[in-house]
């Protein structure tokens, strides 16, 4: 929906890359994705999940994790309910 339907999307950033500056290169294609995933104050919201690889960023260094060329990077939101 917010980024025209499509499930993946490949990005064209510089190495070294980190999370930030994939986050900075999917807002710049896709502005509301990018409103999606960083509050007001540009920080990870607290309900979205980025994972690098298998690893999950805010157990590694957040988004000043550097992405590896060649590995992805998933966002998925936060799944809760009762």
């Amino acid at each position: 929906m917010y980024a025209g339907g499509t499930a993946r999307l490949e990005l064209d950033v510089s190495p070294p890359a980190t999370v930030a500056t994939v986050i900075d290169a999917l807002a710049v294609a896709h502005p509301a994705v990018g409103r999606r995933l960083r509050d007001e104050a540009g920080r990870l919201r607290r309900h979205v999940n980025i994972f690098v690889g298998a690893d999950n960023v805010r157990d590694l260094d957040g988004v000043n994790t550097v992405v590896p060329e060649g590995v992805e990077v998933a966002v998925l939101p936060a799944v809760s309910g009762g």
